[in-house]
């Protein structure tokens, strides 16, 4: 399959899961164990296509990182055990490590506190021609703070900017934020992996009877289940408030992870044919360069022919 079949395929698979009309949006309108068209008899012929698009994946990035113009940041967050992790190992497998950052931002240090909200983040922005991935971002700062308010007192803000429309004026600030990134060429994309309750139960009691998954399990994660009520809300205000044509966010189904991961690659992919990146053409000078030394090459006497070492073994043994 072509790339740019692959993308068009990306395009209606990934195109119900965009939040376009925030002021609309409900999160509880959608269905964390939804696969589209898709059945779970489906499934193998899902990985094929995502082994498809992986590779088409593979050839927008190398021409992203060749044309060193543009840059992409994938915005990844979810309750605990929606599938991150394994989301981002999967899609990105086949992308050069070179031209691909990860950061995950846990909970801030006190270096991190004598800043604002955003400046860790700030400092882990990809460079030209790369893919930078943040696992969990600066949205935190509208989610687990807004559900526990005692973080936010602890973040020394002066009293006069703790208002009563703080949540409003940080989804301000990021919708902001992310239209600058978007000016000077960083484009934005954001997933919010939707899990449902029963299934991140399931995953969290795999997690504890599989001593191969108990390093994955921490106490605190049943602790901050009682909140998902709360979390649910902030969430879907996030959602609301900060999907923008700039920036949108997807809210990607994540009870079945081989739908999860499907849908995450074509939009990842879509992103990058949006970009349309091309490989650098040289100049004139650039290209007289190239054949002054092609000319150089040539006129130098071909290299000695070295002897097979298994043929020599061969002959040893014989």
């Amino acid at each position: 399959m072509k790339t740019k079949e692959v993308i068009e395929a990306a395009h209606r698979l990934s195109k119900p899961y965009r939040v376009r009309n925030g002021k609309k949006f409900r999160l509880k309108d959608v269905d964390p164990g939804d696969t589209g068209e898709h059945t779970s008899e489906d499934k193998p012929r899902a990985k094929e296509a995502l082994q498809t698009g992986l590779g088409a994946l593979t050839e927008l990035q190398d021409m992203l990182y060749g044309q060193d113009r543009w840059s992409l940041l994938l915005i990844f967050q979810a309750m605990d055990a929606a599938g991150k992790d394994g989301t981002i190992k999967h899609v990105m497998s086949g992308v050069n490590p070179q031209g691909c950052q990860v950061s995950s931002f846990k909970a801030p240090t006190s270096e991190d506190l004598d800043h604002d909200y955003l400046w860790r983040c700030q400092k882990a922005l990809p460079e030209r021609g790369r893919i930078g991935i943040f696992n969990r971002s600066y949205y935190e700062e509208t989610l687990v703070v807004r559900v526990h308010p005692e973080f936010l007192a602890g973040q020394k803000l002066p009293e006069r900017c703790v208002t009563k429309r703080i949540w409003d004026e940080r989804f301000q600030d990021i919708r902001a934020f992310e239209r600058y990134l978007t000016r000077n060429g960083t484009i934005v994309r954001k997933f919010f992996l939707h899990v449902s309750k029963e299934e991140q139960q399931k995953r969290f009691l795999e997690r504890i009877d599989l001593p191969e998954k108990n390093w994955k399990f921490s106490a605190s994660d049943v602790r901050e289940r009682r909140y998902w009520a709360d979390y649910q809300h902030a969430f879907s205000e996030m959602l609301s408030h900060t999907s923008t044509p700039w920036a949108p966010w997807h809210v990607i189904p994540a009870d079945h992870k081989w739908f999860a991961r499907i849908c995450a690659a074509a939009v990842i992919a879509q992103a990058l044919m949006e970009i349309d990146p091309r490989y650098p053409v040289p100049d004139e000078a650039a290209r007289q360069e190239l054949l002054r030394a092609k000319a150089e090459l040539e006129a130098e006497a071909p290299p000695k022919a070295r002897p097979d070492p298994s043929e020599a073994n061969a002959a040893n043994l014989g």
